[in-house]
């Protein structure tokens, strides 16, 4: 039977963040419950039966299920995450079309030079923020892979809009909308690129990001209008620079847990896609994902309603324990052998279904490149972590380390 949680959880979900629908779920002794948020009704679900109800098919929409401030800074509208069924799936090939194999090598190579340009001209024996300088190396990188290229003095204010679209996704008032502003200063930006490629005046290599969105067609034959291809561009740039939180999350897993450190730094590379994969579903990202009802359904026992509000808990459902054994602690071996078909409702950081039909993250494949590109050279660093506080705080959404992590170079 349906459970309900108290009849507002707006202050309950902003104290307990990620932690905040397992807890109830657990105590309700379901999957499902309604409250409210902001004193709006809304279903939480979570678990591997949650994920599958909730990507495959058309039951839900993107479409109004995020706060506008929200939409604005992760998507914003008319990009590929707000449509749905056919229009989603033909936009989304674009972004598939980016994640060949050899694109990915590109990819990670691009990163391995820009990785050791910057940290080479960085002071030795200081302390760095080591997410702040992997903001910067991945917008570099971001761009070169995207065919853009960039004024060295436009890096700076590049990469903190693309990061305060991340870091402040989840704030209200003045700090979301401060980011909001600078984001507009980046969708400009984007969009006097696709405007320039248009007429002639900037040839990026073909089958980049740039290109791609640039000559993008809809199903009549019309191009995207330059705005829209803008924030398809962004809708690139900015998850790449997001994977610097996995990679400051990598670095906290190989100082922990050292014998990691030592195995990857001998060569011994068996476990770093396990490894890899571990960070991802151990470590919080982004703490859920909202739909609205596209046609009446009942599960579990609950009638789900047209236009009803569903947040679906993807930091839950990768610490259930009946997905994972021992889902607290830090285990890549528990990765060994494993099949991403078989267990696509399991392993759900970056959301579930199939890239080519559901609202999968196709970028999982670039985040996966580029942290083992990274985990292999903070292995083999010379940079050491003095004593900080490496704790992550679950209610602050999107989480980060609450040092940043701090490492010095010997």
């Amino acid at each position: 039977m349906m459970s309900k949680a108290h009849f507002d959880s707006t202050i309950s979900f902003l104290r307990e963040g990620y932690a905040f629908i397992s807890s109830r779920c657990d105590r309700l002794n379901t999957d499902v419950f309604t409250s409210r948020i902001g004193l709006l009704p809304v279903t939480f679900i979570r678990g591997a039966e949650a994920a599958e109800l909730f990507y495959e098919g058309d039951r839900f929409t993107r479409q109004g299920a995020m706060p506008p401030t929200v939409q604005h800074l992760l998507q914003d509208k008319g990009s590929v995450q707000a449509l749905d069924g056919r229009a989603h799936r033909v936009r989304k090939h674009a972004f598939l079309s980016l994640m060949s194999t050899d694109a990915m090598n590109r990819l990670g190579n691009i990163f391995d030079q820009q990785w050791e340009q910057v940290i080479r001209r960085l002071p030795a024996r200081r302390h760095l923020v080591l997410h702040d300088v992997v903001q910067e190396i991945l917008t570099r990188t971001a761009c070169q892979w995207s065919g853009i290229e960039v004024q060295e003095t436009d890096i700076p204010r590049l990469t903190k809009e693309l990061g305060l679209m991340v870091d402040r996704a989840a704030r209200f008032g003045p700090a979301n909308w401060y980011a909001q502003w600078r984001r507009r200063s980046t969708e400009r930006w984007a969009t006097r690129l696709i405007e320039n490629f248009r007429s002639g005046i900037l040839h990026p290599p073909e089958g980049t990001a740039l290109d791609v969105f640039a000559h993008y067609q809809d199903d009549d034959g019309d191009p995207l209008p330059s705005k829209i291809a803008a924030v398809e561009l962004i809708n690139i740039l900015r998850p790449t620079v997001a994977v610097s939180r996995f990679i400051a999350f990598a670095a906290v897993a190989l100082e922990e847990h050292p014998q990691w450190r030592e195995t990857f730094a001998s060569g011994d590379e068996t476990d770093l896609e396990p490894f890899v994969q571990e960070v991802r579903r151990y470590y919080p990202f982004f703490p859920v994902i909202a739909g609205r009802v596209n046609e009446p359904f009942t599960w579990r026992g609950h009638r789900f309603k047209n236009q009803d509000w569903v947040v679906f808990d993807i930091y839950g459902t990768c610490h259930d324990h009946r997905l994972w054994e021992d889902p607290g602690s830090f285990r890549p071996e528990r990765f060994r052998g494993w099949n991403w078909e078989e267990d696509i409702s399991a392993l759900v950081a970056q959301g579930a279904g199939h890239h080519s039909q559901n609202h999968r993250c196709p970028g999982e494949w670039s985040t996966i490149e580029l942290l083992k590109r990274a985990v292999r050279k903070l292995a083999s660093s010379d940079f050491t972590m003095p004593v900080q506080d490496l704790s992550i705080p679950l209610n602050k959404m999107p989480a980060l380390p609450r040092s940043g992590v701090v490492v010095s170079r010997k």
